[in-house]
Parts: structure tokens; C-alpha cells; sequence
């Protein structure tokens, strides 16, 4: 996924630090990401969420609210209001690129911030809350200890998240003055909420404020047993597929043809786990999968191990090819099946007269059908015509680059 540092004016005239993802195909669609409260542009489920959508042709930017991560300011004179500002002066900044925002995700107190910003950006189709308060007062709660110092004397170190800020009387304010009610009822494009149930800083009764509040068209995705931050890798990727299958309804996500000559496409694995060998494998826009390793070589099992797809590869062409002559003569082949196994052994095992170890891929070809004799064996030798039999049967050559993030 290509990143490129982005930055722009935000509403203090500080400079805000951004990431946009750009897909590595066409680009169809621009979604703008606000994180949660006091979190940034760079926590685990921005970073994934907006990779996947990035693969289905989405570009992404996610930035850092005045104040926080890489962003100029200071989050002491920062509220609510400010980050809708700051929202608003993002699209902006992507329109004056000419990639004016349609999609509007948004995180906790973010995904309160893009209701109360889509309608003054009228060019949203869809807005998407992700574990989002129905009110923005809601996040008083977090330093309820901290709100008489804060009216007393104006302002109140706090500690969220591990890590200190302050805060001061007018976020306090500015929460308590902001409601939702109108923004949401009025929302001039399709929402989708998503929310776990046990969600222990935001409740779930908030998503149904705003999921209640809210117009056709809208729909609700329960994120089950997730976490309020959507730490878990496992969880960011559901919550991505669903916008991205959610999304496509309401934008138009069909790539235009290739020119002539064009690649078919890019297979982008990316780590899903660091402490592990799991690996997201996006294949194009559609199609996604996982790889991994069996659980006695260190891995989660949940996914193919690398020779699983390279088995699977030679295993789905052989079927194919098979089908693909059978159709070709009218001959009556019902069902196909391809078992395929694979295994290191001697050189010598396989007849090649020298003692280095060889792949060596098993296939039992399965043939159903009312097919005589010569019609079973000539399907047996298209099989080795299949072009990822002769790929792995040829030397086959891997140029390896080095690409700079």
C-alpha cells in the first residue's frame, strides 16, 4: 500500500500531520478517517482498517486532531468543535487535490466529530461510527474525578490512556453544548454503525441512539466481543471488510478495464502479526484470504501455510485445464477433484541422479462421470498441460527490489 505524508492547515493554522493510503490500483473512492479521543493517526485499527480499504481502491487519510502525534498545536486549547473544524479543513485539503472526500469513518469521540461535520460536506455519501458516542459529553466520563478542579481553576491534568494532557474548561463545555440529535436526523447520506456490545467505555445504547435518530438509508453491524479500541488484528480486519462490502453499495467501486497490456493485478501480503507468521494476502480489489503456519512451527493455523498455496495453485489449474477440454470435447465429466500433497525429498528419489533434496507435489486427479477408458487417460495427460504444472516444472525466474517507504 502506497503511504504518502500529507499535511495541512488546520483549524489554529497549525500544521496537522497526515497518511494517505493510496490504493495500488485504480483509485475510486477517498474516505477521510478520524481517530478516537486523544489516540492518533497511527494506532493499530486506523493503520488496518484503512490498508484493506485501500486494497479494494479506497484512498484513505487519517490525521492527527491539533495537538496530538505529529500535529502543531496544543491539545489544551482544542475541543470538540475544533476537530469537526479540522475535519471539514482535511476534505478541504483533499478536494484541492482533487480527491474530495465521499466516505467519512470515524472512531470513538471521531465518529460523534463526522456526524456533526458531514452535513457542512455535502459531497459525503457515507458516514461510518465505530464504537461512537451519541453524545460528546460522554467522554467526560473518562476523568469524571478531574471535572470539579476543571471548573474551579479553568483546567486539569489527567491521565488517559497512560499517558498525561490537559484539559480545559472549554473542552468541558464545548462537549456539554454540542448535541448530535439534529446533525444525525438531518444526515444527508447512508450511515453505518459499529459497535460491540461490551464495549466498557462507550455503551452499545449509543449506537442505538444513533442508529434510532438517523434516516434510511442506515444499517447496524454488531462488532461482538471486540474491544473499545478494536486492538485485536482479527477485529480491525472484520471491521474493514464490512465497510468495504458495506461501502460498495453506495460507491462505485468497479475498476475500469486495464489498458492493453496491463498486468493482471498485484498479490499484497502484508504481516497481520508480528509476534507470529499470520499474514493478510489481498489478491486485487475482491479477494482476500490468509496465510499463516501450523501451530508446531510457531504459527496460529489460521491460514495456509505458504506450499498450501503454492499446492493449491497447481491443484485449482489442474481442475481447471481438466474442465476446460472436457467442456471443449462435449465429453460427460461430472465433477473433478484434485488432492494435492507436498514434500522435500532426495533427488535421487525422483530419478534426477544427483543427491540434492527436490519439491516433489503429489496429485491425485479424481474423475467422475460416465467416461470411458481413452477419455479417462487423456484428461490424465492434460493435467500435466496445466499452465502451473509447466510453471513449476520450468526454472522460474524471482527479481526481488528494495522499495523505500
Amino acid at each position: 500500500m502506497p503511504t504518502e505524508r500529507f499535511t495541512f492547515k488546520g483549524h489554529g493554522g497549525h500544521d496537522l500531520a497526515a497518511r494517505l493510503d493510496l490504493p495500488p490500483g485504480p483509485h475510486l473512492a477517498t474516505a477521510l478517517f478520524a481517530h478516537c479521543f486523544t489516540c492518533g493517526k497511527d494506532i493499530a485499527a486506523a493503520r488496518r482498517i484503512s490498508a484493506r480499504l485501500a486494497a479494494v481502491g479506497i484512498a484513505v487519510l487519517r490525521f492527527d486532531f491539533t495537538g496530538l502525534g505529529h500535529s502543531g498545536g496544543e491539545f489544551e486549547n482544542t475541543h470538540f468543535s475544533s476537530n469537526v473544524e479540522d475535519i471539514v479543513l482535511a476534505a478541504g485539503a483533499l478536494e484541492a487535490r482533487g480527491m474530495a472526500p465521499t466516505l467519512l469513518i470515524g472512531h470513538s469521540l471521531g465518529g460523534a466529530a463526522v456526524l456533526k461535520a458531514a452535513p457542512e460536506l455535502p459531497k459525503t455519501i457515507g458516514v461510518v461510527t465505530i464504537g461512537a458516542p451519541s453524545d460528546p459529553a460522554n467522554v467526560l466520563a473518562q476523568f469524571t474525578h478531574a471535572l470539579p478542579e476543571i471548573a474551579e481553576s479553568g483546567r486539569a491534568n489527567v491521565n488517559l490512556g497512560g499517558r498525561p494532557f490537559t484539559l480545559g474548561r472549554s473542552f468541558v463545555e464545548d462537549v456539554q453544548d454540542n448535541a448530535l440529535e439534529t446533525a444525525i436526523h438531518t444526515l444527508n447520506a447512508a450511515l453505518l454503525v459499529l459497535h460491540a456490545p461490551r464495549d466498557e467505555v462507550v455503551s452499545i445504547e449509543h449506537a442505538s441512539r444513533i442508529f434510532i435518530a438517523a434516516k434510511h438509508p442506515k444499517s447496524f453491524v454488531t462488532l461482538d466481543d471486540a474491544d473499545h479500541l478494536i486492538t485485536r488484528p482479527e477485529d480491525a480486519e472484520y471491521v474493514a471488510d464490512v465497510i468495504s462490502a458495506w461501502a460498495a453499495r453506495y460507491l462505485d467501486l468497479s475498476p475500469p478495464a486495464p489498458p492493453p497490456g496491463a498486468p493482471e493485478g498485484i498479490v499484497r501480503v502484508t504481516e497481520a502479526d508480528p509476534n507470529g507468521f499470520l499474514q493478510d494476502v489481498q489478491s486485487g480489489p475482491f479477494h482476500h484470504t490468509q496465510a499463516d503456519e501450523p501451530l508446531a512451527y510457531g504459527g496460529t493455523n489460521k491460514g495456509m501455510s505458504p506450499y498450501g498455496f503454492l499446492s493449491a495453485g497447481l491443484g485449482a489449474c489442474t481442475s481447471m485445464t481438466i474442465r476446460m477440454y472436457a467442456r471443449r470435447k462435449g465429453w460427460p465429466l461430472t465433477h473433478v477433484r484434485v488432492d494435492v500433497s507436498h514434500n522435500k525429498v532426495h533427488a535421487q528419489d525422483a530419478e534426477t541422479g544427483t543427491r540434492a533434496k527436490i519439491d516433489k507435489f503429489r496429485r491425485e486427479v479424481h474423475l467422475n462421470g460416465p467416461l470411458n477408458t481413452e477419455q479417462r487417460d487423456r484428461l490424465l495427460e492434460i493435467a500435466d498441460r496445466c499452465p502451473v504444472h509447466r510453471t513449476l516444472e520450468a526454472t522460474s525466474a524471482v527479481e526481488t527490489i528494495l522499495v523505500d517507504n
